[in-house]
């Protein structure tokens, strides 16, 4: 299996999608199940309905899975486990307070030097570990030899003892710490492949140290990808009117060569290859996925972006696209659509005008076309064309620039009674 952890302490970013999407695409390509794995550990910071409100994100986007895990429901193997690497000496509880640790931390600073736990409650007997009554938690021996993985992005990485320490496996309330209950859940799900950002490159260490000393001899093999900067937040996105499949073209093209600009991810199911992908550093540029999006709505079918609109009209799905010569999202086409049918009653230029105008389109009967409801205007009002022309396109539109009113009326001259109101 492949796994998407979800963490409920934060909203889903850009960088945490461009992550889910990974593992998506691997899954498929490799034909593996790819489970949601909920982080819902941390009762301190969890935010209740954050892990529904990722999933449903995650649903936008097309990203099959096959289920869904909380790491709470397996907190009875995290103890187990724990349990069975103390009766093996493998780990060992510790008493230092975290006021005591703090104070030894702050010391080795104004040394500067970089504070590493001592081990100290390493040497403690059993019979005083039996006689102390002092709440403890849980720490696994730091390795005697360089924990080594092959990243399959960036190749043949190593980490000395001392960087993977004596760290905690339970808390002092004997929850698991992320890189205990990470190491136990991947072993639990046969994970063969985990796909995560690169700023957890150094928790890959003693995730491995931690299966290898419960005797799990299976090797995961680790891609962690490169960092991508200016992150944002998904549903800012979504909110902004950026279409979830614009969204995934622009995550996948990024420091990425692809067979052509825009593309769905059903597409890019046939060339991904996860071993081609950047292995430094992208930057996410709003500006370039307006670009992205605006070509997908271009390309979209017009009754359905009608129906993202509120309606459920090809007419309106083509007036949509009619602005899109001067904005690129949904929330911009929807401002401009609310303005064409906004009520309009003051005009700065000629108010006499605009009113006997508005007025005259009241009464005026249906007209097929554009030139026939001029001539029908010039008639009733005793104006020429170039007189009316302006506050005429504001009544219709609710502002004077933009397309052209030629190619705006025959998609709305079924509405005309509820947009000159």
């Amino acid at each position: 299996m492949l796994r998407f952890a979800v963490n409920t302490t934060k909203d889903l970013s850009v960088s945490s999608l461009r992550v889910a999407l990974f593992n998506y695409m691997l899954s498929k390509k490799t034909d593996e199940e790819l489970i949601i794995r909920i982080e819902d550990i941390d009762k301190k910071n969890y935010i209740e309905g954050k892990d529904k409100e990722i999933i449903d994100l995650i649903n936008l986007f097309s990203i099959e899975y096959s289920s869904i895990i909380y790491q709470s429901e397996n907190l009875k193997y995290y103890q187990k486990l724990a349990m069975q690497l103390m009766a093996q000496k493998k780990a060992f509880a510790c008493f230092c307070s975290d006021e005591k640790l703090e104070e030894l931390k702050q010391k080795a600073e104004k040394k500067g030097k970089k504070y590493s736990y001592d081990g100290f409650c390493e040497t403690l007997s059993d019979e005083t570990v039996l006689n102390c009554n002092a709440p403890f938690t849980v720490r696994i021996k730091k390795p005697k030899e360089s924990i080594s993985f092959n990243d399959e992005l960036r190749g043949e990485l190593s980490f000395k003892s001392f960087e993977v320490d004596y760290f905690r496996i339970l808390t002092h309330d004997k929850l698991p710490t992320y890189n205990y209950a990470c190491a136990i859940d991947d072993m639990l799900y046969n994970i063969s492949t985990v796909i995560r950002d690169e700023d957890f490159i150094s928790d890959t260490p003693r995730q491995i140290y931690l299966r290898e000393s419960l005797d799990y001899d299976k090797e995961i093999k680790y891609i962690h990808l490169a960092k991508l900067e200016n992150d944002v937040l998904v549903k800012d996105l979504i909110d902004e009117g950026f279409l979830p499949s614009a969204i995934v073209n622009y995550l996948l093209s990024l420091g990425n060569k692809t067979p052509k600009e825009v593309f769905e991810l059903e597409e890019a199911l046939e060339w991904f290859d996860i071993e081609k992908f950047p292995k430094k550093s992208v930057k996410f540029n709003i500006e370039e996925l307006k670009n992205l999006n605006k070509k997908h709505l271009e390309l979209i079918d017009e009754l359905r972006l009608s129906k993202i609109l509120g309606f459920v009209d090809t007419d309106i799905g083509k007036l949509a696209k009619l602005f899109l010569t001067e904005v690129s999202t949904i929330k911009e086409i929807k401002t401009n659509i609310e303005k064409v049918f906004s009520s309009k009653t003051i005009y700065d230029e000629n108010q006499e005008t605009f009113d006997k105008l508005k007025n005259c389109i009241k009464k005026a009967p249906y007209f097929e076309r554009l030139d026939s409801l001029q001539d029908y205007i010039s008639k009733e009002i005793n104006l020429s064309k170039d007189k009316y022309i302006k506050p005429l396109k504001y009544i219709l539109t609710g502002k004077e620039n933009g397309p052209d009113i030629s190619d705006i009326y025959p998609l709305i001259k079924n509405y005309l009674g509820e947009i000159v109101k």
